[in-house]
């Protein structure tokens, strides 16, 4: 089967020097929503998609090669040029030469993001699938309370399809037909070459149809199948930031009310964004204003406070994670605590019934059990036993301006407070660090190591504020006076 998704318009209405297809919904351009759900349909077969572009070209092609590196799964996508916007029939003009004429062409558009596999199979078995000229042409329509805007589907008394007429050359009779078209359909692409080298741009838009191309298939006596969408969402269009963000709220839904469904607590589903995959386990409770980016697994009976943003993370079960902690590529162990207001960076690794607190951060690091570093910590670089008590203001010091370095801190360590570890350093197993040590060389295991000024106390005096007498002050009135008389003289 061909796979044709036309990305080649302008998108004015989005005021945005980005091209409508590269636009975002649920953190993914809506091109990428398209290809994946194309993949998905061709599955093994790996059919390469055409991509027809035009508007902002060369950023639509560089995005269809990376792409490829953050899903290589994905099929390569072949790209056309339609160097000018002639409308939907000159678009798939341009593709004609990529297309297999002994397969189908499946039309999908670039702007309509949300379309289903489960649609698409069915649309594509009305088909049949046969080869070379043979196969019937299957047609996505809509029932539609309000059609406004929307190409109508005209039926014989027979309930056959014998065309389609765009709202703008529609009249009022017609007007009033409550099919729509959806724009996806699956064409024989036998015929297909001889359809469109008929197109005539006789319309109030002066465009090449592809809509036109159903009425020739009916003098053509080709079958027209029609299927119907199961949620009017999914094909829904984007042509302005509106349309875009109604989409994201209506996507955002159908996202909430499925995790619902798996037994997800959320406290507010109008609150809550998932920019990615979010998978849950049994329990876990969500509070409101929470986003979720990338992959990101929420093991069993895991509560996530208002207001968090956890990306690319694995968090394992029983964990709380508090208001307005923000996870980026982090591994949570069971139990764990988590904020509120803590950061885990990349690489951060943490082992079951770790404590990270309020303004603590951890980048690139392995953290024990049982261990906490509960206040207004920086842990970077390092290796950190089981049940170690970071101190409030504790660093590691691990940048020296051009490398980073290593510090290790060995099992049942205890750091003091306002502690500096200038890595690389090891501290071993069951050393203390007295609060206020600057630690530059190696901590001995089972002993104190202090680094601080000899404490001294002198005798002195608190100076004490000198009130002004009323004397005082005459005299300051004046000689202010006095200068006021000397510039007026100047």
């Amino acid at each position: 089967m061909n796979i044709v998704i036309l990305a080649a318009g302008q998108g004015k209405r989005m005021k945005s020097a980005l091209p409508k297809v590269l636009q975002t919904l649920a953190g993914k351009p809506l091109l990428e929503h398209v290809l994946v759900t194309a993949n998905q349909l061709v599955g093994k077969a790996k059919t390469k998609p055409i991509v027809v572009i035009g508007h902002g070209a060369s950023a639509i092609t560089a995005y269809l090669e990376q792409i490829l590196k953050d899903h290589p799964g994905l099929a390569n996508a072949v790209t056309v040029m339609q160097k000018e916007q002639k409308g939907t029939g000159h678009a798939l003009l341009q593709a004609l030469p990529k297309l297999d004429l002994d397969e189908p062409t499946l039309v999908l558009y670039g702007d309509v993001p949300l379309i289903s596999k489960k649609t698409l199979m069915r649309l594509v078995k009305l088909a049949d699938g046969k080869r070379g000229s043979d196969s019937a042409l299957a047609l996505l329509t809509q029932q539609m309370d309000n059609p406004t805007g929307y190409g109508r589907i005209l039926r014989d008394t027979e309930g056959a399809v014998t065309g389609i007429v765009e709202e703008k050359d529609a009249d009022r009779q017609q007007k009033n037909i409550s099919e729509i078209n959806t724009g996806i359909m699956v064409l024989p692409s036998g015929r297909l070459k001889k359809w469109l080298k008929s197109l005539r741009a006789s319309n109030a838009q002066g465009e090449y149809y592809l809509t036109d191309v159903i009425a020739m298939a009916a003098r053509d006596n080709v079958p027209i199948r029609t299927a119907q969408v199961d949620f009017e969402w999914e094909t829904v269009g984007v042509n302005s930031r509106d349309q875009l963000a109604a989409l994201e709220r209506t996507h955002q839904h159908v996202i909430a009310m499925q995790l619902m469904e798996t037994g997800v607590t959320l406290l507010d589903p109008a609150r809550i964004d998932v920019r990615g995959k979010l998978s849950c386990g049994s329990d876990v409770v969500i509070d409101v204003g929470c986003v979720f980016e990338g992959n990101v697994s929420l093991d069993s009976g895991t509560r996530v406070g208002p207001y968090c943003i956890v990306r690319n993370s694995t968090i394992g079960k029983q964990v709380t994670i508090q208001a307005f902690s923000h996870l980026d590529g982090a591994v949570v162990g069971v139990n764990s605590i988590i904020g509120p207001y803590a950061r885990l960076r990349p690489g951060a690794d943490l082992a079951n019934d770790v404590h990270i607190g309020n303004f603590v951060e951890v980048k690139n690091s392995k953290i024990d059990s049982n261990s906490k570093a509960n206040h207004l910590a920086y842990v970077g670089d390092s290796i950190v036993g089981a049940r170690v008590n970071i101190g409030a203001g504790t660093i590691t010091c691990n940048y020296d301006g051009v490398n980073k370095h290593q510090t290790i801190i060995e099992d049942d360590v205890f750091i003091g407070s306002d502690t500096q570890l200038v890595a690389p350093v090891r501290v071993g197993r069951g050393a203390t660090l007295g609060a206020g040590t600057t630690l530059t060389k190696d901590a001995p295991a089972n002993q104190l190591t202090v680094s601080r000024a000899k404490q001294l106390s002198i005798q002195w005096q608190r100076p004490v504020k000198q009130e002004k007498t009323v004397a005082s002050k005459k005299t300051a009135t004046k000689k202010i006076a006095a200068k006021k008389t000397a510039k007026a003289k100047k």
